[in-house]
């Protein structure tokens, strides 16, 4: 089976934006500036502060473990899918179940969804940037540009290509737009020649693009 499907569950979306990182360039354009949410959850974080609700340090630490801490709990979570059956099915499953498993609470459902040989999985938020924040960190720039968010679902392989990855012809591209009530994890195939490894070597080769599904792991 090839070509390209999309899963576009119809939810209303919750608009929430963070930090910025670099993007690829073919991607970079179509960044919009800050929009009315991402200026209304400012306006209310700074509302809070003033009330004595919330403090600059709270929100510090919060981006501090958005940046530093968020982004290798996805990694991990695949990694044991790797290496335990039982695990990956739960995770298949029930997501968020799975992660709680190992201790990590996740907001909203989640969805896995696995790579095989026959179909390749990518993530996009089609109307503003809903990214599972919990085990990703903050969202890349290019995953919320408007470039991204309007090619991919219409020219997925041309959008992957320019990230480096080439999904060949019999190779069904499936597209999952996450929305506020559902966000999405791809797990990737485990490349040959990873028999053995430990989870945190196989933690190590898992990036956050591994995972929202514009990148391949390689050992």
């Amino acid at each position: 089976m090839s070509g390209t499907a999309i899963d576009a569950p119809d939810h209303d979306h919750d608009h929430d934006h963070e930090v910025d990182e670099h993007a690829p360039q073919t991607l970079g354009d179509g960044a919009a500036p800050p929009s009315e949410f991402e200026l209304t959850s400012r306006a209310l974080q700074e509302l809070l502060q003033e009330q004595g609700l919330l403090t600059a340090d709270q929100v510090r630490r919060y981006m501090e473990a958005l940046e530093d801490e968020y982004p290798q709990r996805g990694s991990q979570v695949v990694a044991r899918a790797w290496v335990d059956p039982e695990f990956k099915r739960l995770l298949l499953e029930d997501g968020k179940a799975a992660c709680a498993v190992m201790g990590i609470p996740v907001g909203s459902r989640l969805i896995a969804v696995e790579n095989t040989p026959d179909e390749h999985n990518v993530i996009v938020c089609t109307l503003c940037s809903c990214y599972p924040r919990d085990l990703l960190g903050t969202p890349p720039t290019w995953y919320k540009s408007d470039n991204y968010r309007s090619r991919v679902v219409h020219e997925p392989r041309a959008v992957l290509q320019e990230f480096g990855t080439v999904i060949p012809d019999d190779v069904t591209v499936r597209v999952h737009d996450s929305n506020a009530d559902m966000r999405y994890v791809v797990v990737p195939m485990r490349p040959a020649g990873t028999d053995g490894w430990s989870e945190e070597q196989l933690a190590a080769i898992l990036s956050r693009d591994t995972l929202v599904g514009v990148a391949l792991p390689s050992a």
